[in-house]
């Protein structure tokens, strides 16, 4: 009986899915790599368990909001049945219809979230009615974190937390990560070491080769640029 309802729930699913896709234009496509961005190197989308972590949080926040709304729904019921039959479908539609809202809005989180790794950068995209994309370099990269709770531990799932110069986001009062516009956060993924450790061996290697900063001259290990030791040498010359 499982299985024929999530069969049903997936046939439902994909025609909601297919009809957002054509009317309200919803990218059910990898994110582009943004002009000079270099080649893909890795192309990431979160983790099968991170959709069952998103359901099971849904379905403890449904349980608890329709209770508030059907509680008091069922006192009406044993003091005046008649007032029950009449307000049934208010208290029903409003338990009912948002639920089916959200946890459409659950899968097409899942499936619009993506995450690249270019020769350049990390671009993200995520968002259900707006969709947010943003791009970071490498050279901005300060750290890469790996987070995971004791629910992601059971999923499988991590979430790989990119700090950038100017921002990395803020800790907040229960210890939640609040990420400001210069920060980067890949939810749900797995193998999400290997995901750390490949986005800062390509911070180093940007660093370590200038990438970004083509235009101007390297400083030498005493912070002195060629042109500054050019400058001393003809000093030099002159005086002697």
């Amino acid at each position: 009986m499982s299985g024929a309802t999530e069969r049903a729930t997936a046939w439902v699913y994909r025609g909601v899915w297919g009809a957002m896709v054509r009317y309200l234009r919803v990218p059910d496509q990898p994110p582009g790599v943004p002009p000079g961005g270099g080649e893909v190197v890795r192309s990431v989308k979160p983790a099968a368990g991170f959709l069952r972590y998103l359901k099971l949080q849904f379905w403890v926040l449904l349980v608890i909001i329709d209770v508030c709304i059907i509680g008091p729904w069922v006192i009406l019921l044993v003091v005046s049945p008649i007032a029950a039959a009449i307000t049934a479908p208010v208290f029903w539609g409003v338990a009912i219809i948002p639920d089916i809202f959200a946890f459409v809005a659950i899968h097409v989180r899942y499936d619009t979230t993506y995450y690249i790794i270019t020769e350049r950068g990390v671009r993200i995209r995520r968002g259900v009615w707006l969709i947010h994309e943003n791009t970071i370099t490498f050279e901005n990269v300060q750290n890469v974190e790996v987070k995971q709770g004791p629910l992601q531990r059971h999923y499988g799932i991590s979430d790989v937390l990119i700090q950038t110069a100017g921002g990395g986001g803020s800790t907040g009062p229960h210890g939640e990560q609040s990420l400001s516009g210069h920060a980067g956060l890949l939810e749900g993924v797995d193998r999400a070491a290997e995901l750390r450790d490949l986005i800062m061996s390509r911070a180093l290697a940007s660093r370590s080769a200038g990438l970004g900063d083509e235009h101007h001259e390297r400083p030498t290990a005493r912070g002195l640029s060629p042109a500054h030791l050019a400058v001393l040498r003809d000093i030099r010359a002159a005086l002697s």
